[in-house]
């Protein structure tokens, strides 16, 4: 009998082995939309074949100190991306959990009874009492014909490098917006000096009105145009800290502090010069985590029809219990009170009322939906591209025309202050030319300060030096 059970497992395991296909459907990468190229502006260049030149840490390109500081905290403090980091963890657990049942599992028993049965119930004697000792090893064991198990394992995989893939793109998507954030707290802090030196001016003109209006040769009106110019621009400047401080407390939060506990020192924005390879489109796929991200997800909801097609087949099983039974504990072990027992057993499924089949065509569906969501992320991701490059390009055009705004705005206004002087104009002249001047001077920090955000993106849209290959390794099935 001992053989004949050898032999049952032995055939049943040379099964299992045998049949190590799966039922459902090999995953196949979805096809995706894949221009042929980029239209690179003139003065950029496309990256040659694996020369991936944006690093990691892309904001030092921007050399700003502070910036860099503020960068290296997000890693480790934001909550949000350590709420990935766990979603990740959770998915490895889940791989090693659902892996187990491709194995036996045991389970070593030992069991103590002391029975006292009534005389009524059995013909032994009143008050008869027994003992019962045991330990044994108890075994069960799936086998994955079908490969159900496999696909679900499969499934399981995908979905963690989904997960791996997600902490990236989390990870670039917090950087990028403090970037963001940071550089429009640079434009604030630049055009706070601006207003500052014009409340200066401002001032400078009160005194030179006032002088020429206790003279006589300026009207009152000309003194009081000069005060309520001096008073816009200081409520210019108040209004300003309100969305210095919003913005501030923004990258507090990103970097994971309290809002109260960080205060950036005001810096002006400085000129940069960022000099990004593009990629060819097939190369960008490779280094978009959220393009990976999808695509995995593709793979997880791929594996998972195997998983609801092999519902459809029987499911065999294996059990066996080996030790020992003595009613005296100290003679447990031996020869003579040794035992053993196995039951394989087949479940096959008649009629469940359609659940299998609707379990199955909901996989199918997802599997769709997934395919679908990829392929938007691809094209999307291409437009991202398209769309900062050309921001980079015209931005950088368009900066160059402004600056020379403001130098022809200050010559108008030194024109117009020392014609003012002389008496051939009036006072209304002089306050045109230094608002055509501020606000000329606030286009080219703002143009600035939009440019650094193109670069943000651009570099974001490239992929922030991410790479596939940062993805866990998947596992063969």
């Amino acid at each position: 009998m001992m053989k004949q059970s050898i032999g049952l497992i032995t055939l049943m395991s040379m099964v299992t082995a045998l049949t190590g296909c799966a039922v459902g459907p090999d995953y196949v990468k979805p096809d995706a939309s894949n221009p042929s190229s980029f239209t690179i502006p003139k003065g950029w260049k496309v990256a040659e074949p694996n020369d991936n030149n944006i690093p990691s840490n892309w904001w030092q390109l921007f050399h700003d100190k502070t910036l860099d500081e503020l960068e290296t905290q997000v890693e480790h403090s934001n909550q949000s991306l350590l709420q990935q980091f766990a979603a990740l963890r959770q998915a490895r657990a889940l791989v090693t959990a659902d892996t187990a049942p491709l194995f036996p599992s045991f389970t070593l028993n030992e069991t103590t009874n002391r029975n006292r049965f009534s005389s009524g119930a059995f013909s032994f004697g009143p008050g008869r009492i027994f003992d019962s000792h045991s330990l044994n090893m108890q075994s069960s064991w799936e086998l994955d014909i079908w490969g159900g198990i496999r696909r679900q394992i499969e499934a399981d995989v995908a979905s963690m490098q989904s997960s791996a893939s997600q902490v990236a793109a989390t990870r670039l998507s917090l950087q990028s917006q403090l970037a963001a954030d940071y550089f429009q707290l640079r434009a604030d802090d630049t055009e706070e000096s601006l207003l500052q030196d014009t409340i200066t001016v401002y001032e400078q003109y009160i005194e030179l009105t006032k002088n020429r209006f206790d003279e006589g040769v300026a009207a009152q009106t000309d003194l009081i145009q000069a005060q309520t110019q001096l008073k816009t621009a200081q409520t210019q400047m108040i209004d300003l800290g309100v969305q210095r401080s919003q913005l501030e407390h923004a990258i507090a939060v990103l970097v994971g502090r309290a809002p109260s506990e960080l205060k950036i020192n005001k810096v002006n924005l400085t000129d940069f010069n960022l000099t990004i390879p593009v990629t060819v489109p097939s190369v960008l796929l490779e280094r978009r985590p959220d393009v990976s991200v999808a695509e995995r997800s593709a793979a997880a909801a791929s594996a998972k029809i195997g998983v609801a097609k092999a519902a459809f087949f029987p499911t065999f099983n294996l059990t066996s219990n080996i030790g020992y039974q003595s009613n005296i504990y100290n003679n447990l072990i031996g020869p003579a009170n040794y035992g053993w027992g196995i039951s394989p057993s087949v479940s096959l499924p008649i009629f469940d009322g359609g659940q299998r089949l609707g379990g199955y065509r909901e996989a199918v569906a997802q599997y769709d939906q997934a395919v679908a969501n990829y392929r938007q992320v691809v094209l999307t991701a291409f437009q991202n591209v398209e769309d900062n490059l050309s921001a980079t390009a015209i931005l950088t055009r368009e900066i160059s025309v402004q600056n020379e705004a403001v130098e022809l705005s200050k010559k108008n206004l030194e024109l117009t202050r020392s014609q003012y002087i002389a008496g051939t104009v009036n006072y209304l002249n002089v306050i045109t030319a230094q608002a055509t001047l501020l606000t000329s001077q606030i286009n080219a920090i703002q143009i600035k300060s939009r440019q650094f955000v193109a670069g943000v993106q651009l570099v974001v849209a490239l992929g922030g030096g991410w790479d596939k290959s940062q993805e866990p390794e998947l596992s063969k099935k």
